[in-house]
């Protein structure tokens, strides 16, 4: 069970105004560039700010999966559908959620081992999704479940301004349900 099961629901919901902006000449690539360049500079700016600054992690999340959908809906049912927006839609997800991610490394007591591990294991999970004959989204840790549990922990650390050293076994769970993700792809995209 993975939050991408809800996908077409979100996407209805914003279909009225994905039409809107295909109407006003917005492309896919556009968003999807949008959405990468955002997530590099939110990043950015929770490497250096305080932790306070981590408020803003859930609200960008949300933001950038709905932004997300609608490239994805612009290329498909607005016929801008492109090779170029392919790639730029796979790296571009891979790029954002190490930006975003990468900032954790610096919250105790999480640390750049474990963080990093993380990083990569979540672009070999997105690796493993496009490799088969079609895209798997297949979970647990697919990205819209990362972008729940990292809003959460950035909620988190942006109220309570750190973490419990308790919350050390956080990443090493993470980074099971990555490789379990990756696994999951794998198998499904073999059958």
């Amino acid at each position: 069970m993975s939050l991408y099961s809800l996908k077409p629901r979100f996407q209805a919901l914003l279909r009225p105004m994905v039409g809107r902006l295909a109407a006003a000449g917005v492309t896919a690539n556009q968003v999807t560039l949008a959405a990468a360049i955002g997530s590099v500079a939110l990043g950015g700016v929770l490497l250096l700010a305080s932790p306070a600054w981590f408020l803003l992690l859930p609200l960008w999340l949300l933001l950038r999966m709905g932004l997300n959908a609608v490239d994805g809906m612009l290329a498909r049912e607005h016929g801008q559908k492109s090779r170029l927006g392919a790639y730029l839609n796979e790296l571009g997800d891979v790029v954002s959620d190490a930006a975003l991610i990468a900032p954790f490394a610096l919250i105790p007591p999480f640390g750049p081992a474990w963080v990093g591990l993380v990083v990569v294991l979540s672009v070999i999970s997105e690796f493993a999704g496009v490799l088969g004959a079609e895209r798997r989204y297949d979970g647990p840790l697919g990205k819209s479940d990362r972008a729940l549990l990292f809003g959460a922990l950035g909620l988190w650390v942006g109220l309570a301004g750190a973490l419990p050293a308790l919350a050390y076994w956080i990443m090493p769970v993470l980074a099971a349900l990555l490789a379990a993700t990756t696994v999951n792809r794998v198998r499904a995209g073999l059958r």
